[in-house]
């Protein structure tokens, strides 16, 4: 029997506000457990919740670079169920009025393109986080990421493979990042995502019974775990067992899906309005103001690279992948006038260095204007690309600038004619049975005199200039 995968996402991304959604506290992560809380994010009878504006903001530059439909009015409900992480009982969040709807995002697999729906984007706090002993039977909770802002992209079924949902995740995190609003740190858990998935057979149109995926925290863990999932479940119906509506906990050391719990309804949240929270009223003139706000988004970016630039598409995805890298190889390119070439070295040594160290553009130890400077030092002939691979490896462990190093190693290309005329000249009168071989048709050999004028000259010698000098020198 075949199968088709239907898979949906909710991702939930963590605003890069300083403050709370509902209070003043902090919001950065790692404080001592419990430090930044107050009464109104643990919940203490009396207090009031008021809304963060920023997160507002936040939320509708999402929604508008994912081409959602912004509500005029939107409001918050509470979201009843018992946890330990949960002081107040209940998350707010929003629910039959979010703030956004109706969007979509394309993606790319395999050469083709598919656009993926986008159910809605609303606001609402996070919970706190369960430490749990690993010596003792008990588990400790931190309350500081209680009232963290989040937005939620709840997306179509529109996913049909696990490559699908990977490419869509990462589309989300790119203009999360590049709009500045979610550094997409998923180890932290401020980017993360859980999945729906169910399977039916070919041609038919009802769902399947569906199982949600969560506790993957990487873009190839999520692939992972639906693959792993997908396979579970074909298993279970080609067996004629059934597949049971439930939460699975990915465990990426044994690379498997587990029962966690249940899956709840909606019914199950017994949604209200919250009492102590107004409408949320956003009218044209904000959305108007918030969207001449919007930065280059990736997709654009890349096309004007690709236009702009004449680069290939590839260089230009892996370009534009990063804002900040974007940013330093536009700089590179209006500093030296050569976009293929700094993109050249932008993504081989320049990219190679950095992950091997895991490292970010930002801590690059070479600058724009020195990889700039290195690579107009090679187009004036005053270095050759062999030295420049020699050069880039001492920029990056010194930070020093390529002309710092030149001089200081001596590495100037010979250019001139006349020097590389007389050593040509020696070289050749010291091997003249290699010279009569090659006169004789074996013109093989003519790699064997540019390699000895390399030699003599430290590698220093201009190769077009060592080149052209011995094709008129040992002509017959």
């Amino acid at each position: 029997m075949e199968f088709e995968t239907i898979i949906g996402l909710e991702v939930h991304a963590q605003m890069l506000t300083n403050t709370k959604i509902f209070c003043n506290c902090s919001t950065k992560f790692g404080g001592a457990p419990n430090s930044h809380t107050c009464p109104v994010c643990l919940g203490m009878p009396g207090v009031l919740p008021v809304l963060n504006k920023k997160v507002v903001e936040y939320a509708m530059m999402m929604a508008l670079a994912t081409n959602c439909t912004i509500n005029p009015s939107n409001s918050f409900a509470r979201k009843n169920y018992f946890y330990p992480d949960l002081p107040k009982g209940y998350q707010i969040s929003q629910y039959a009025y979010p703030l956004a709807e109706h969007g979509y995002v394309w993606v790319e697999t395999a050469g083709n393109q598919k656009k993926i729906g986008i159910t809605r984007i609303h606001m609402e706090e996070d919970a706190g986080k369960l430490i749990h002993d690993e010596n003792n039977p008990s588990s400790y909770v931190d309350l500081n990421r209680t009232g963290v802002p989040l937005i939620e992209i709840v997306g179509e079924p529109d996913i049909r493979s696990p490559e699908e949902a990977a490419e869509y995740l990462k589309r989300l995190h790119e203009i999360l990042v590049y709009l500045e609003i979610c550094d997409g740190n998923m180890e932290e858990g401020s980017f993360r995502c859980d999945a729906n998935v169910s399977i039916r057979p070919v041609g038919q149109k009802e769902y399947g019974t569906r199982t949600e995926l969560k506790n993957m925290n990487s873009f190839r863990n999520v692939q992972r775990a639906l693959e792993y999932e997908v396979k579970r479940q074909q298993y279970l119906v080609e067996n004629g067992q059934p597949i049971i509506q439930e939460t699975r906990l990915w465990d990426d050391a044994q690379g498997a899906t587990n029962s966690m719990r249940s899956k709840e309804e909606a019914h199950d949240y017994r949604y209200f309005p919250d009492p102590d929270l107004v409408k949320v009223i956003v009218d044209d003139e904000w959305i108007a103001r918030i969207r001449e706000s919007l930065p280059e988004l990736p997709t654009a970016k890349r096309e004007r690279f690709i236009k702009e630039y004449q680069i290939p598409a590839y260089d230009a995805g892996v370009l534009t992948a990063d804002k900040a890298l974007a940013l330093y190889y536009e700089d590179v390119v209006r500093l030296c006038g050569k976009p293929k070439q700094a993109s050249n070295w932008v993504m081989g040594d320049v990219l190679r260095f950095l992950n091997e160290e895991k490292r970010d553009i930002r801590r690059c130890p070479i600058t724009a204007k020195s990889l700039a400077d290195m690579i107009n030092l090679i187009e004036e002939g005053t270095i050759s690309g062999k030295m420049a691979k020699d050069i880039i490896g001492d920029m990056y462990q010194t930070g020093r600038p390529p002309q710092d190093i030149i001089r200081e190693k001596g590495l100037v290309q010979i250019t001139d004619e006349g020097e590389l005329t007389k050593t040509i000249a020696a070289i050749i009168d010291a091997n003249p049975g290699q010279l009569a071989d090659y006169r004789s048709g074996k013109e093989k050999l003519f790699g064997f005199f540019v390699g000895q004028v390399m030699k003599a000259t430290q590698g220093k010698a201009n190769p077009q200039l060592v080149n052209s000098l011995l094709k008129k020198m040992l002509a017959p």
